[in-house]
């Protein structure tokens, strides 16, 4: 099993959790302990990044040192609403300051 050093809590839920990178090469967050309904095989890989991919119908089993885990966006119990960007199409621009005669 993995150490506890690469653990961090939620924004939302204050749950323990850790970063994973994904077979596309995504951020995702899986809950910290090992989880026997989880759908995500996970691992630690030879540079000590935490990998995950999808437990799928071609590949059901856990491989090598992989362990079961659940992805934190099923669990998390006070999930944190992405942000909308302001109007689309709009960009920021920054307004000058007040004009002012200088002597």
């Amino acid at each position: 099993m993995t150490s506890d050093h690469d653990i961090v809590l939620c924004d939302g839920c204050r749950a323990r959790i850790r970063w994973a990178i994904t077979v596309n090469g995504r951020r995702q967050a899986v809950d910290a302990d090992p989880d026997e309904s989880g759908n995500l095989g996970v691992y630690r890989d030879g540079t000590g990044t935490l990998k995950a991919r999808v437990l799928t119908k071609d590949r059901p089993t856990l491989e090598g040192a992989e362990w079961r885990a659940m992805p934190h966006a099923a669990t998390c119990r006070n999930p944190l609403r992405p942000r909308r960007p302001s109007r689309p199409g709009r960009r920021a621009v920054a307004r000058p300051g007040p004009w002012q005669w200088r002597r």
